[in-house]
């Protein structure tokens, strides 16, 4: 019975879906198989299949001009972690490092960046390279049909090319990307869990594999009758928000992790015991949510452990500013808050849909 109740109430929040709760419906694969090329549909072509022509046919075309290029493949990129060009129309890859990052896309051409991450979108310097910004984002637990819908009418309809990024583009963003090149027709469904595994995107993550691996071509009436306004930012329940946050500040602390907990070279603004602190607060703030509230108890313990742990790695930071503390002390405290972090998403983020 608990665990029923896991899979049906973290899919919205503590399980990090950064989808709005209209997003979970019925699995990809319950998708009507692709007839856009019957006669009986062709009549009823809208305008918005026309530009499905006109956007789709032509990377087609620009990828069959290039036959010696093996696509799916890794980007010789920069300031784009992780990006791999799944067709001429579609990149995936991580958050575009600062400006150079935003630089770098308008150089390769790109006209529309889509985030399936739950961070803000920056707006402003993609303003500045002339981007177009649209904020998609899901969770680490699969891909609902809705939001896969919205993803294959954003690569088909949108200006490309197009570049679909996450946090780091080893997971959510080779999916989505994935899922909206085989429902447009781009990929081939047999080669759809293969880009996963090109990007590196962890086995554990079982809802991403099997959205891919389930996507199938959307017809053309079922695109054209969805409406999307392709907001540049998302309204994210609290929840996910704060994972957000909390996501970013663990990373910091990791970084820190390869330096000795001295300060970062291209960041010398952080300080570890601060980050440990806001750590902690993150921890703190998420135990008084009220859908935190209405979770299991196995998850909340989770929390509060964490809570715990990383006020314990601040005490130990700011010990070592006036006297000598051990790194291997600081390390395994560390470890201890990853650990929680694992079995946490392990229980609760990565159940499939």
């Amino acid at each position: 019975m608990m665990k029923a109740t896991i899979h049906s109430t973290l899919g919205a929040s503590i399980a990090l879906v950064l989808t709005l709760a209209a997003c979970r419906t019925e699995p990809l694969a319950n998708q009507p198989p692709d007839n856009t090329n019957s006669a009986t549909n062709s009549s009823a072509k809208s305008s918005s299949a026309t530009v499905e022509s006109a956007t789709v046919e032509s990377a087609t075309e620009a990828a069959g001009n290039s036959a010696a290029e093996k696509l799916p493949k890794p980007l010789a990129v920069e300031h784009l972690p992780n990006a791999i060009r799944l067709h001429a129309r579609v990149i995936s890859g991580g958050q575009p490092e600062g400006e150079a990052g935003f630089k770098e896309l308008h150089d390769l051409g790109i006209k529309t960046v889509i985030s399936v991450d739950g961070a803000k979108p920056q707006l402003a310097l993609a303003e500045k390279y002339g981007l177009r910004y649209v904020h998609l984002p899901h969770g680490y637990n699969g891909i609902p049909a809705t939001r896969a819908t919205e993803l294959a009418k954003a690569v088909r309809d949108l200006e490309g090319p197009i570049y679909i990024h996450c946090h780091h583009g080893k997971h959510r963003s080779p999916a989505a990307a994935t899922v909206a090149c085989v429902a447009t027709g781009l990929l081939d469904p047999l080669a759809a869990t293969s880009v996963l595994k090109l990007a590196g995107t962890s086995e554990n993550y079982q809802g991403l594999f099997q959205s891919a691996a389930a996507a199938r071509r959307i017809d053309n009436a079922i695109l054209d009758a969805l409406e999307s306004e392709f907001s540049p930012i998302a309204q994210l329940p609290p929840f996910a928000e704060a994972m957000v946050n909390l996501d970013l500040t663990f990373d910091h602390l990791k970084r820190f992790t390869t330096t000795d907990w001295k300060p970062l070279p291209d960041h010398p603004d952080l300080d570890p015991a601060h980050e440990a602190l806001l750590l902690t607060e993150h921890f703190t703030e998420m135990l008084r949510l009220e859908s935190v509230a209405k979770e299991p108890e196995a998850f909340r313990t989770l929390l509060q452990q964490s809570a715990a742990d990383a006020q314990q790695l601040q005490e130990l930071l700011l010990k070592r500013r006036t006297s000598s503390v051990n790194s291997d002390e600081i390390n395994q405290r560390f470890k201890r808050v990853s650990e929680n972090c694992t079995n946490c998403h392990r229980q609760f983020r990565d159940v499939p849909l």
